[in-house]
């Protein structure tokens, strides 16, 4: 093995080592649900998360009313029923609830805004509303974990 591969090598090693599996340092609430419910809300997250993709590249195309279009219909307060909203949210925590809530609350202020941007062309304004956004996705996984 080449020596300048050696150090580093070993220092990774040293590392992985040293720290604690995810599992015992894992300090997020942990949400126990029936499995066919677990399965349907990761369902909904990988969706969640392609249909932030979808908006990425339609505001990077200035595609400002597709970008509005999905996040409405797959994140937006329009989406709640097609998601089984009101049968997930009694096995949820309550503030993973209110997180959940807020995401799809700034999901539909990001359809508006984006709407705009149609016409303003005001691309930071909709990136800023689309952080709005994902920042309540983040403070979720933040907060709470599937069991």
């Amino acid at each position: 093995m080449h020596k300048s591969l050696i150090a580093p090598l070993v220092f990774a090693g040293l590392l992985a080592l040293s720290m604690p599996l995810a599992a015992e340092d894992d300090s997020r609430v942990a949400v126990d649900l029936p499995m066919m419910m677990r399965t349907h809300m990761l369902a909904n997250m990988r969706d969640h998360l392609t249909a932030i993709g979808e908006i990425q590249a339609s505001l990077a195309a200035g595609e400002y009313d597709a970008a509005a279009d999905v996040a409405e219909k797959r994140l937006g307060m329009s989406s709640l029923a097609s998601h089984g909203a009101s049968h997930m949210a009694g096995f949820m925590p309550k503030g993973m609830q209110e997180t959940g809530s807020a995401m799809h609350q700034a999901a539909s202020r990001f359809a508006v805004i984006a709407q705009e941007a149609a016409v303003t062309r005001d691309l930071p304004g909709a990136l800023g509303a689309l952080s709005r956004v994902t920042s309540q996705c983040v403070a979720c996984h933040a907060a709470y974990r599937l069991k």
